[in-house]
């Protein structure tokens, strides 16, 4: 049977020889003669090919099984088509119009089968003419320029025409004129060239790329060279770090709605969509040439990076899509989870790499690879979610010989996203926070009612000992099942609060600039200045991030709701009927360790009323995410808390989290009394020092002193002292931008380096630093000598 025409064009996407990452773009020949129409044609079937992929064998895993899956998925949607007035499908109407994308995607599913080899409908005639009956069945009743917007914008301006350039651009000789002219106006209907003219709205971030995304296709299909000049432009506001609202922050964060920390979604979605876009228009008269573009390039490093453990991508950064597990429109059947939001991410580096260095190209794939070899939740080089396009990008990358990258062992602050990363040899922790800048949590188009405290010092980790290897955690039908008003890490008020409380969208945030940190980009001190949403509760809370630990202290905890105030020290997820037995230290009074079996331990200096529960909670996506299914399961859990009491007045705590620790490791350093000083714990400071690391950390909350660290403002600061050297790392949390001084008392002491923004003041007996902070939250350094 020959193959369509689209398919049997010149294949384009080709591999380095030296890192195998990324299409082959360096010396890329212009696409033909500039703005000719052989031009147009050569973009169109790059993008084809970008889409459904090349350089495979479709006779081999794991394409053999995708393609068989595509083609069983595609003979379903044929079979069941039945058109009717306000649908293509039974059951999925077009109101609301996420029924014309989800038309859109079956289409695009059948169109796959069509095209690829292996799918057992390759260039099978009755599909294509459903396909295009579908095509034209949408273009006459919704999908077109008589047609006025209704519903979630989103679905009219993004999710449908994105999928109906890629079906036009792979299926363009067999749709004709008429329908690429119908395509191209209902396209310039929905998404006007006055949505790409002004960087505001829902024109920004991730959202722009995708619109920008829509109008190149439309300009390469229509052969407009005004529209493609018009989408490579407006990818330019896109590039530059911001220092407010959306987009990529100097420090790495990536903010989108505004106020949400959204680098595992948003930000996949944004580097999914340059890569694509640097590629198609590489060598044409079209190509992105902003200097600019180099941000994105060092995004990868600075910003997503951090954020994937093992191939999973922290859920601290995935905003409300946290809560969507299984989605009913899924047909598929993956689940939306940690590592479906890093596996994402991961393709979408070597689609970016073609527009690197060498040296970038050689780096990102040692990472890749090594994500590919550590992710055994869901192995990367088999995820339900990939086309085949995506996996021979990503076994190319697993065929290497470039070494692969083991996981980083640093601290990273993303202070612009109120997040906080620390990187261990086998195990990392985050840490999610909320401020005047940074809401508590998102929800919205019926999804993550319930995530009131993730932003309340949520402390998530990943311990070096994973049972079966396997780092499952927050991935195993966690959010339907946890209890929301525990979640690891939080101090909450117990007052029930209403689903979506605070308002959609980002809208709760509250009245605290104090929250950040500081680090030497191994160690840290973070802090929050945390109040209670829908509630009184006000606390002061710190983690001072160190070698085998994090110290977290609590403060100035204080409430006046009438009911209790709780700590969640943890409340860890065993899986289904998981046994990890839980021992208590019973040698006194009070508690001062436990530990928990394959998870690690905690410390609690000088005792602590510990709470234990274990407990079975059964629950449902569709319970916290309108769109997903209505399945229930049923995990267990053990948490430990401390009760603060009703109405607490200045209540505090003190514990140790030591990710994967034996139980042995966990009863030593208990029993080590010399091993930590917490120096103080207050609503002023909080502060700690361990002398065997050199270390001593101070958040302080107001001016003040503690031990032989004084500073005049509010400020975060972590010394760390090697044997003739130290290093003072300073940070102002609350970014009013004034100068401070912070002065450390010891003797003998001379500045080898400093940053910028600090001014040396006096060194001899005491140090004495004035700090010209800025408004970013950002740490200044200074290293010195010790005589």
């Amino acid at each position: 049977m020959p193959l369509p025409s689209a398919w049997s064009r010149r294949v384009f996407l080709t591999t380095t020889s030296a890192t195998a990452l990324g299409p082959a773009l360096a010396g890329h020949a212009p696409a033909r003669a500039a703005g000719s129409a052989d031009e147009y044609e050569t973009l169109r079937l790059r993008w084809a090919e970008l889409s459904l992929g090349t350089g495979f064998d479709p006779a081999t895993e794991p394409y053999a099984s995708r393609l068989k899956e595509t083609g069983r998925l595609a003979a379903g949607f044929h079979a069941a088509m039945a058109p009717a007035g306000d649908s293509l499908w039974p059951g999925h109407t077009f109101d609301p119009p996420a029924g014309i994308t989800q038309s859109y995607s079956r289409l695009w599913t059948m169109t796959q089968a069509y095209l690829q080899p292996g799918t057992g409908l390759t260039a099978d005639a009755a599909l294509l003419a459903d396909v295009l009956k579908g095509l034209d069945h949408l273009s006459t009743t919704v999908y077109n320029p008589s047609t006025t917007r209704y519903g979630n914008w989103w679905e009219w301006q993004i999710g449908s025409p994105r999928l109906l350039m890629d079906i036009v651009a792979a299926l363009h000789d067999e749709l004709g004129g008429d329908r690429r002219q119908a395509a191209c106006a209902a396209v310039d209907h929905f998404v006007p060239d006055s949505v790409l003219k002004n960087y505001s709205g829902t024109s920004t971030g991730a959202n722009r790329v995708d619109l920008c995304r829509s109008v190149a296709l439309r300009g390469v299909i229509g052969r407009s060279p005004a529209k493609i000049a018009l989408a490579r432009d407006a990818l330019s506001p896109v590039f530059p770090y911001v220092t407010k609202g959306d987009g990529l922050y100097a420090d790495g964060s990536f903010v989108q709605h505004t106020w949400v920390a959204y680098s595992g979604t948003y930000g996949q979605v944004m580097l999914d969509g340059l890569g694509r876009l640097f590629t198609l228009l590489a060598g044409s008269t079209w190509a992105v040439t902003d200097p600019n573009r180099q941000i994105i390039l060092d995004s990868v490093e600075n910003a997503y990076a951090p954020l994937i453990y093992n191939g999973l991508m922290m859920d601290s950064v995935n905003g409300r899509a946290i809560s969507r597990g299984y989605l009913k429109s899924d047909d598929r059947k993956a689940m939306r989870s940690d590592h479906f939001h890093g596996q994402g991410l991961i393709a979408a580096i070597p689609l970016l790499a073609g527009g690197a260095s060498p040296a970038e190209r050689e780096r990102w794939t040692a990472m890749v690879k090594g994500w590919i070899e550590r992710d055994r939740t869901t192995p990367l080089l088999t995820a339900p979610q990939f086309s085949v396009a995506d996996l021979s990008r990503l076994h190319a990358v697993a065929a290497s010989p470039v070494a692969a990258a083991p996981e980083p062992v640093a601290h990273k602050l993303f202070a612009s996203m109120d997040r906080a990363v620390h990187r261990r040899p086998g195990w990392a922790a985050g840490i999610a926070m909320a401020s005047e800048r940074i809401a508590y949590y998102e929800c919205g188009n019926g999804e993550n009612p319930r995530g009131w405290h993730t932003g309340a010092g949520m402390l998530y980790w990943w311990p070096g000992e994973r049972e079966n290897g396997r780092d499952d955690q927050y991935t195993d039908w966690f959010w339907p099942t946890v209890d929301f008003y525990r979640l690891p890490g939080t101090t909450v008020s117990t007052k029930r609060l209403a689903d979506r409380a605070g308002g959609e969208w980002g809208a709760p945030k509250p009245a605290a600039s104090w929250v950040g940190g500081t680090t030497d980009g191994e160690f840290a001190a973070v802090g929050q200045h945390l109040k209670g949403l829908g509630s009184t509760l006000e606390a002061r809370k710190s983690w001072f991030c160190l070698a085998d630990t994090v110290v977290c202290l609590g403060a100035g905890i204080t409430s006046t709701d009438g009911v209790p105030a709780e700590t969640v020290v943890d409340n860890r997820m065993l899986g289904e009927g998981g046994t990890h037995p839980l021992t208590v230290d019973t040698g006194h009074a009070t508690p001062r360790w436990a530990h928990l079996e394959g998870h690690g331990g905690w410390v609690f200096p000088g005792g602590a009323d510990l709470k234990t529960l274990r407990e079975d909670r059964t629950g449902s996506w569709s319970d916290i995410n309108t769109t997903s299914t209505t399945e229930r399961r049923t995990r267990r859990y053990q948490t430990l808390w401390l009760d603060h009491g009703t109405d607490p007045v200045d209540a505090s705590y003190a514990y140790l989290l030591m990710p994967g620790a034996s139980r042995r490791t966990v009863a030593a350093r208990s029993a080590d009394r010399d091993w930590l000083k917490v120096l103080a714990n207050t609503h002023a400071v909080q502060a700690v020092t361990v002398r065997s690391l050199g270390v001593t950390a101070a958040n302080f909350w107001q001016p003040g002193t503690v031990e032989r660290l004084t500073a005049t403002a509010p400020a975060s600061v972590l010394v760390r002292r090697g044997r003739r050297t130290a290093t003072l790392a300073v940070a102002e949390p609350t970014r009013t931008g004034r100068p401070l001084e912070v002065t450390w008392e010891h003797h003998g002491v001379r500045v080898v380096t400093k940053d910028p923004g600090v001014e040396v003041l006096s060194t001899g007996r005491t140090l004495k630093l004035r700090i010209t902070p800025g408004t970013a939250g950002a740490t200044h350094r200074c290293e010195v000598s010790l005589s």
